[in-house]
């Protein structure tokens, strides 16, 4: 059994409840033009005030750690993606006590998951705390992916109907054996990165992702609309129309068209100040 609390506060604003904690992740998340609610490049930002503005964060992920052997199968949380960009924050990493061979085995749950050498050395000579093992995968390999897990399934015996989704329905976890079959028989790889305390990963909107907390851990995840991503924000919620009438994601809670005509107006409108600045003597 995996327990966990994710998206929390589920209905209350972070910043109402906790805000001098909201204060501090302001500060401090990086590149605050995309990511922070006004920040200029947030393309969700220029909604104006009379509209519902969407629930982007931030919000809480908190959840064991998966240590043994037999954990390596499963995910904290299983491949999915997300039509908004996220700035993912490690705030908290607990690391139990009296465990004497707990820090091998998270060596080689990093290393079964194909962390990089200067992941390895960040943990074995930098003492530093790993606190999740993240997959990342290219947006455009989504529907190879997708592919992939319905032939897997089929070969399980399990339907594929049709209103549903394998990455969508959060319904997999990639493990070594099945990432390697994804590389041979697909060409596709990811990114493997390992979240240390204080670490932020940046996941872009509609890349599919998994995640296997190696400690129990609390993250705080901010999203946001990039310009450079807004195309996949809009596919996707085309795409999620498609979804059976109670999935979570049949919804646009993102209101993508607004988000994006509004940005598109104000860019015209400053287009246009500028134009007539330029032209007066």
């Amino acid at each position: 059994m995996v327990l966990k609390l994710k998206d929390w506060p589920p209905g209350e604003d972070f910043r109402d409840m906790m805000p001098s904690r909201f204060d501090d992740l302001m500060a401090n998340i990086p590149l605050p033009e995309y990511t922070r609610r006004d920040g200029k490049l947030n393309l969700a930002s220029r909604l104006p005030n009379y509209f519902v503005r969407p629930d982007l964060g931030p919000k809480m992920y908190n959840a064991y750690g998966l240590i043994t052997p037999e954990d390596r199968k499963y995910g904290t949380t299983n491949l999915h993606l997300d039509v908004s960009d996220a700035a993912n924050v490690m705030v908290y990493v607990g690391i139990p006590k009296g465990q004497c061979d707990q820090e091998e085995e998270v060596l080689k749950t990093i290393q079964d998951g194909d962390s990089d050498e200067l992941t390895i050395k960040r943990f074995i000579e930098g003492k530093e705390k790993p606190g999740a093992l993240w997959h990342i995968y290219a947006a455009k390999d989504t529907e190879k992916i997708r592919e992939f897990l319905k032939k897997v399934s089929e070969e399980q015996g399990q339907e594929n109907p049709a209103d549903h989704d394998p990455i969508h329905d959060q319904s997999w976890y990639l493990d070594r054996s099945l990432r390697k079959r994804l590389h041979q028989e697909y060409g596709v790889q990811g990114w493997a990165i390992v979240q240390f305390l204080g670490d932020v990963v940046f996941i872009p909107a509609g890349a599919p992702h998994q995640v296997h907390n190696l400690y129990s851990c609390i993250k705080v995840a901010e999203d946001f609309v990039s310009p450079e991503h807004v195309k996949h924000c809009f596919w996707l919620t085309q795409e999620f129309r498609y979804l059976s009438q109670t999935h979570t994601n049949h919804e646009d809670k993102l209101q993508v068209k607004n988000v994006i005509y509004h940005a598109v107006k104000d860019a015209v409108a400053m287009l246009k100040a500028s134009e007539s600045s330029f032209g007066k003597p």
